[in-house]
């Protein structure tokens, strides 16, 4: 399983999630042409900076009114939607505009500080069409999508106002645009099975918007988090930004402490911000699953009986269950009272999972009761290979004894699923070819 976690000692805004894939090895290329197929009159900039002695990839979104501006070299903190204090310099932003604080660097050495006002207004819908008109993945479109629905509905939320009424003002601008589309490109990229996060430094100090002074983290960002972790550690400031808190959401994140892992790339994003004591970085682990096989671990099954929905919506809230985190779902006709036929509908998922499941469940069907219970698992160890077919590469799924040597290998489905609708090949034929392929392999070692 490949598993990538992010330590967000620092926070983490959107630009420094960007810089830490280019960083841990998503090529930049793949998101500057990301950013030109959104045609917002954007482009990216890349460039290695210091932070707190360590080096960090910073990226900048550059728009065509910047890229016209007297000075090309920009080095902004988090974007920020409401204006804070930041340090005891107070930023003031208006609830319908978007500022940003720019340092820019003269030939001469000498630093001063610009900043850019722009009156942007953009509904959802409007973002909305932006991200489908795009040359990009369905996948890519949804988990975008995704992301500018859920601050939208954090938006309309905070405002007591419905989400067709909400027009975004900073967060619809344009480097918010590219920065989370780039986000889902490039998480893409990555092929990761599983997406894990630390408890997330939020800062401190206040954000000063329309309806007045409010401490950090921002309504919007709190709205978004949830349940997340959250602590306040170093300089006042606000560490992380309403795109950051979207990004997390859009990757379903599972908090927890650094898991047992193969660490393959590592990279660190950097923010606008050089702050004293503590660097202004996101770290980005990426690797393989280490657990060691055999092992138990703790594993929830939840089960509920329905008698009375379609098989339509069995299946559609089972589609959602998998979405929403759990390990696998699976259906069993039974017999009922009173002569009645039903479904017993399983979930097997983390015993952190309980709860949002639970209440998908009740949300989603018609069951009015159900019952979990909290087993021990073992399973062997597990990770990915790639063999490239004639058609493109696929993932194998491996599984290993504990002595190292292969149990079972499998090419990826979806994969496979692809690359035969790519080119009206017949999907055995791909199967096949990758399974020969990795057992060739595995015979030259």
């Amino acid at each position: 399983m490949r598993i990538a976690y992010l330590e967000c000692f620092s926070g983490i805004s959107g630009d420094m999630f960007l810089g830490a894939l280019v960083d841990a090895g998503v090529p930049f290329s793949l998101l500057d042409s990301t950013t030109a197929a959104l045609n917002v009159g954007a482009r990216l900039e890349c460039r290695k900076v210091m932070r707190g002695g360590l080096s960090g990839t910073k990226i900048d979104v550059i728009t065509d009114e910047q890229h016209d501006h007297a000075h090309p070299v920009q080095d902004h903190q988090h974007e920020h939607p409401h204006s804070h204090k930041e340090n005891d310099h107070q930023h003031e932003h208006s609830h319908a505009h978007d500022h940003h604080e720019h340092e820019h660097r003269h030939a001469d050495g000498t630093v001063h500080t610009h900043q850019h006002t722009h009156h942007v207004h953009r509904s959802l819908s409007t973002i909305l069409g932006i991200i489908e008109s795009a040359a990009l993945s369905e996948r890519v479109k949804a988990r975008a999508s995704r992301a500018f629905q859920m601050l939208g509905e954090a938006e309309a939320r905070i405002h007591s106002m419905p989400i067709e009424k909400v027009h975004f003002h900073e967060v619809g601008a344009v480097d918010t645009i590219v920065d989370i589309v780039c986000s889902a490109v490039g998480s893409e990229h990555l092929k990761v099975d599983r997406w894990m996060c630390s408890p997330l430094n939020v800062g401190s100090g206040t954000v000063v918007c329309a309806h007045g002074t409010l401490p950090v983290p921002a309504p919007a960002t709190l709205a978004l988090l949830g349940d997340a972790p959250i602590y306040s550690a170093g300089p006042a400031m606000e560490r992380v930004t309403p795109t950051g808190a979207a990004i997390v959401r859009m990757l379903e994140v599972e908090f927890a402490s650094i898991p047992a892992i193969r660490v393959a790339s590592t990279g660190y994003g950097a923010g606008g911000r050089d702050t004293p004591g503590q660097p202004n970085l996101l770290r980005l682990l990426v690797g393989e699953d280490a657990a060691q096989p055999n092992t138990a671990e703790s594993i929830a099954i939840m089960e509920t009986v329905i008698d009375d929905s379609s098989p339509q919506l069995i299946a559609y809230v089972s589609e959602l269950l998998l979405e929403a985190g759990a390990w696998d779902v699976y259906r069993i006709p039974v017999q009922m009272k009173k002569g009645r036929t039903g479904v017993q509908l399983t979930v097997l998922c983390h015993p952190e999972r309980i709860v949002s499941l639970r209440d998908l469940l009740f949300r989603e069907t018609t069951t009015i009761g159900l019952h979990w219970r909290i087993e021990n698992k073992v399973s062997l160890a597990r990770e990915f290979k790639e063999v490239q077919t004639e058609w493109g590469p696929v993932r194998i799924k491996i599984a290993r004894w504990p002595s190292g040597e292969v149990a079972n290998a499998a090419p990826e489905y979806e994969d496979c699923r692809r690359l035969a609708t790519e080119h009206s090949v017949p999907l055995k034929v791909i199967t096949d070819q990758a399974r020969r392929m990795f057992a060739a392999r595995e015979e030259e070692r």
